[in-house]
């Protein structure tokens, strides 16, 4: 699931991508980490190359570009456009992506959408915030060096010509998504379509803003617990996230626009009409309506009309209730110190307790016991659900494993062939010791999986890959709603365990002797 990320740099100092590519820093302040002696930290594994120049002079080069063609004189010039590729997580694991690998691959792919740039090729495998994931910088400059043929995505005259500047335009970003969706497709990585708009759409602005706010969040909170009290709340949402997470519940219990817009309001504050096309939302605290664009496209007019309509009186997947966990006002914090927040949780506890009932009496549950058992039925449900889905995944793992061996077997049997045939060998492999090597590693290990030497073909094994992949999201969709109903049940275990509990002290109370 290869995804690319474009930044814009008006910095006329290129040194600085370098340094940033090769030594470690704080993500959250972006300043450098330096160790005892106040000298920078190598990054702990990279993989650096240049195209059009040699990386360790990318800075001069660029500076030397510049200067020829008289271009990037003003302060408000973009000097550099920085590409990002972030690789699935799971290619690592299940197709055997390496951070070599990776370099070896998008170099070849800048070859092909940036030719005549000068280009820093980095890539690096730890991942943002530790995550793993390998992921490969391009920062090209953004005059061209040298004049090539003109490329489809182009629309202005001139553009492949020698000092012309680099634009990123949208014509452009699908060409390079589209060459991109191809190169994991052909090696058989994960790829999602990178050409449809995404159905939850994350800024960076916005992704950042969250590290950023739970960061103060866990810092107020320290503070709080130190006091001795309970935080009322352990993760930082944006304002963007309040509204999706608003949305995809009252979208749960609305057959039509106008029980949508109602339950919104009433329930979280938010205001939605329908303007020109399209479902425009206020939060409680902005001024400016926002629309799918910012939000993705599971929040827009199209995706929720399709989910009124398929309303229907059988439900075939379990639906949330709004049961919600009766809260002891004897033991919280808050209420003891607000008579006013004490208030609205009693009000809180009578509609959780009449909905419990209600939950109780339209499921026919008779005793306390027969509930327990229904929890722990389910609970042993949602285990194997799970196992089950874990099974499916490993499998997942060995098709994926199969498309990317026959893949490179393929991919590199025409040079072993010819080395087959070449009558100095040794010379030949000094050639071509990269695709050699790769197609022998897929032979061996074709080898070792089809003892019997019957291969499955490519076409076969993406059959397979597509029936499976259907059955793991059905059987997510599944576990999901295990889940869902699971909690629901603990919720109500829980909520009858405190309403027993009360009336046990209330008679306890109403038996004491009066002094």
């Amino acid at each position: 699931m290869a995804i690319l990320k474009h930044i814009k740099s008006r910095n006329a100092n290129y040194s600085d991508a370098i340094d940033y590519l090769l030594f470690q820093h704080d993500e959250s302040t972006g300043k450098k980490i330096k160790d005892e002696m106040g000298r920078s930290i190598l990054r702990d594994e990279f993989y650096m190359d240049g195209v059009n120049c040699d990386p360790m002079s990318f800075d001069k080069e660029c500076s030397l570009t510049n200067a020829k063609f008289h271009k990037n004189k003003k302060s408000s010039e973009i000097k550099s456009h920085h590409y990002i590729i972030s690789f699935d997580p799971d290619d690592t694991s299940e197709c055997g992506l390496t951070g070599k690998k990776a370099q070896e691959l998008c170099i070849e792919l800048t070859k092909k959408i940036f030719p005549g740039y000068q280009a820093l090729i980095v890539t690096h495998t730890d991942g943002h915030n530790g995550s793993g994931n390998i992921h490969t910088h391009i920062v090209i400059n953004s005059v061209r060096k040298e004049t090539v043929k003109r490329q489809s995505y182009m629309d202005k005259p001139h553009e492949e010509v020698a000092g012309y500047k680099h634009r990123s335009t949208n014509k452009f970003l699908n060409y390079f998504k589209k060459e991109l969706m191809e190169m994991c497709i052909q090696e058989g990585l994960h790829q999602i379509d990178l050409l449809s708009p995404a159905e939850t759409k994350v800024t960076q602005a916005e992704y950042m803003a969250q590290k950023s706010g739970q960061k103060k969040l866990e810092e107020i909170n320290k503070k709080i617990i130190a006091d001795g009290l309970k935080p009322t709340s352990t993760t930082f949402q944006t304002q963007k996230q309040e509204l999706r997470n608003a949305i995809e519940e009252c979208s749960l219990y609305s057959k039509n626009f106008q029980e949508f817009q109602s339950l919104l309001f009433e329930k979280y504050q938010v205001s939605v009409i329908e303007e020109r096309g399209r479902y425009r939302y206020l939060h409680p605290d902005r001024n400016k309506r926002i629309t799918e664009k910012a939000l993705g496209t599971q929040y827009g007019k199209e995706h929720l009309e399709q989910l009124f309509l398929r309303k229907d009186p059988i439900t075939i997947l379990y639906v949330r209730s709004h049961l919600r966990l009766v809260v002891d006002l004897q033991k919280n914090v808050k209420a003891m110190q607000s008579p006013g927040y004490a208030h609205r949780v009693k009000i809180s506890n009578l509609q959780g307790m009449a909905n419990t009932i209600i939950y109780v009496q339209e499921h026919g549950y008779n005793t306390q016991t027969e509930l327990k058992d229904a929890f722990s039925k389910n609970q042993k449900q949602l285990d194997q659900a799970t196992d089950q889905l874990m099974k499916m995944n490993e499998d997942l793992k060995n098709i994926n494993r199969q498309i990317h061996y026959t893949g490179q077997y393929f991919a590199h049997k025409a040079i072993y062939t010819e080395f087959l045939k070449a009558k100095n060998k040794g010379r030949f492999h000094k050639e071509h010791p990269a695709e050699i090597q790769a197609y022998e590693e897929a032979r061996d290990w074709l080898k070792s999986f089809y003892p019997d030497g019957k291969m499955l073909s490519i076409k076969s094994l993406k059959e397979q890959k597509a029936s499976l992949q259907e059955q793991i999201n059905q059987q997510k969709s599944s576990i999901r709603s295990l889940k869902d109903l699971t909690q629901d049940l603990k919720t109500v275990n829980q909520n009858v365990e405190a309403i027993l509990h009360n009336q046990v002290q209330k008679k306890q109370k109403t038996q004491e002797p009066e002094l």
